[in-house]
């Protein structure tokens, strides 16, 4: 059966999305995340980074995105995804990626201490090996099916005692992790535009 997800969907979704510019106001930081995708004949996958656990850093130990904070060098998001994805994965998107479009930028959570405007940039790479060299800041590299997540397969509950909080939490199994929390919003996000009956 073929899988439900096509990238030609998926880029003219992109293409045709109208998105509306967060305004970065004073005291507020920018960053970008790279949600690359992969055809397989399994579906369509993505790729996550189990962040590597680091005093100070607010998403240690937790399922991510690659990307980073926006420096002066980068010319846009984009740049700043591409840049951050080949230093935390040793992923070339300039050489291995194609980009598709851009998500709408996601506050996140101001009571962290910081306040930090997300936005992930979409890239697609052909169906074939890509090698990965993850730095000190990535403790793996896993890839996670989209057609099981957008059709709830593999959507759970999962509590979190080692980031003080409370209750359970929806997520995505991937492997034996759990993709929560802000990007855990970012999928659902990118499911809302993609999925057969949006628009």
């Amino acid at each position: 059966m073929r899988p439900s997800l096509q990238l030609e969907t998926i880029e003219a979704r992109l293409a045709n999305q109208t998105v509306t510019t967060q305004e970065i106001v004073p005291g507020q930081r920018e960053a970008a995340v790279a949600l690359v995708l992969q055809p397989k004949v399994s579906g369509l996958r993505a790729l996550f980074i189990l962040r590597a656990k680091k005093e100070g850093d607010p998403w240690s130990g937790q399922m991510a995105l690659p990307g980073g904070h926006r420096e002066t060098i980068d010319a846009d998001l984009v740049e700043t995804a591409r840049r951050e994805t080949h230093e935390e994965i040793g992923l070339d998107l300039n050489q291995a990626g194609r980009y598709l479009g851009s998500l709408a930028g996601i506050r996140a959570n101001p009571r962290a201490g910081f306040d930090l405007v997300v936005t992930p940039q979409v890239f697609a790479l052909e169906d074939k090996a890509v090698p990965l060299q993850p730095n000190e800041e990535v403790a793996e590299v896993l890839w996670g099916n989209l057609d099981e997540m957008i059709s709830g397969r593999s959507l759970t509950d999962a509590s979190f005692p080692e980031f003080q909080r409370e209750g359970t939490f929806p997520g995505y199994q991937v492997g034996a992790q759990v993709v929560w929390g802000l990007t855990f919003r970012m999928i659902n996000d990118f499911f809302d535009l993609i999925r057969p009956d949006a628009g």
